[in-house]
């Protein structure tokens, strides 16, 4: 049976689709830019700021579930810039410690609204 996951806390989706789909024990999250609700808009700062951003969106999200970034067992990281590679490592190794998740990150063209960075994330209950 498939759940729909939302948190008040993340940003509502922008288009046709939700926030997470709980099924099969699994929690698969939407792609997350880094929009802070509290303001409706992009964090001001850059890849570092923006990156921490879509993290915090992820954990409202999964506090949402029940579960915590240790239940994340794969991330998926688009970037506008791969030169941008390490500095969203740095925040996102604050997130992912001791056993980290399976990972890809790779620059793509573009990202919506002009965002640096969207992470989605698939965790296991």
């Amino acid at each position: 049976m498939k759940k729909v996951i939302n948190s008040p806390k993340a940003p509502k989706a922008i288009g046709p689709y939700s926030q997470a789909i709980e099924v099969n024990g699994f929690v698969y999250i939407s792609g997350q830019l880094p929009v802070d609700v509290n303001i409706g808009k992009f964090v001001e700062g850059g890849i570092k700021e923006q990156t921490e951003q879509s993290l915090k969106n992820i954990g409202y999200i999964l506090e949402e579930a029940g579960l915590t970034y240790d239940n994340v067992v794969k991330t998926t990281c688009l970037l506008s810039d791969i030169a941008n590679f390490g500095q969203m490592n740095e925040v996102y190794a604050k997130y992912f410690t001791g056993e980290c998740p399976a990972r890809a990150a790779f620059a793509v063209k573009d990202l919506p609204m002009g965002a640096l960075v969207e992470i989605e994330v698939v965790a296991a209950k």
